[in-house]
């Protein structure tokens, strides 16, 4: 099985103990937090995709960085790290918050870009992201420099990436094939 068939399982698993105990928003929560906080450690996704640290290790390194996380997120840990699947919290964690959005019939746009949107601009892709996918859609805008210019659009699993960076990388390996 795939990782992310896997990831999709287990994000499905947690968002029904999450409806069957009316917590999915708290969990939501949680998830975000995960998914904030993997994405921005380069050493906390070493550490939890190195088959070098123990099972042990890495559950008490969760525990102290995740604490005071709801009953539903601690199991989904311990189930991760006891079934080696940890290096894919990230991935289960994403999985869930769109999975959640989808429940409540909402999305999230992820818009990056080399410097921040402003107001009119964000409201002009709620416009158009909302006509494509027909759900209600908050825009979370990341700033990365290092896509020069341009944007990368993720709505769910769907990304269309007009970065002047990845223009640039695809006429660099146009160029490379040619040779």
């Amino acid at each position: 099985m795939n990782e992310s068939r896997a990831a999709i399982r287990y994000a499905k698993a947690v968002l029904d103990l999450a409806i069957d105990g009316k917590v999915t928003d708290a969990v939501e929560n949680d998830m975000r937090d995960i998914v904030n906080t993997i994405s921005d450690s380069k050493e906390l996704q070493g550490m939890l995709g190195s088959p070098v640290v123990n099972g042990l290790e890495k559950k008490a390194a969760l525990k102290g960085i995740f604490k005071d996380k709801h009953a539903i997120t601690e199991g989904l840990l311990n189930i991760l790290v006891d079934n080696k699947r940890i290096p894919m919290l990230e991935d289960v964690a994403s999985k869930y918050i769109v999975l959640n959005e989808q429940l409540k019939g909402e999305g999230v746009a992820y818009v990056t870009t080399a410097v921040p949107i402003t107001a009119g601009l964000e409201k002009e892709i709620l416009e158009k992201v909302t006509k494509l996918t027909g759900n209600k859609v908050v825009i979370e805008n990341k700033v990365d420099e290092g896509i020069i210019g341009g944007f990368i659009l993720r709505v769910g699993d769907l990304q269309y990436d007009a970065s002047i960076a990845n223009k640039l990388s695809n006429i660099k390996r146009e160029f490379e094939s040619s040779l």
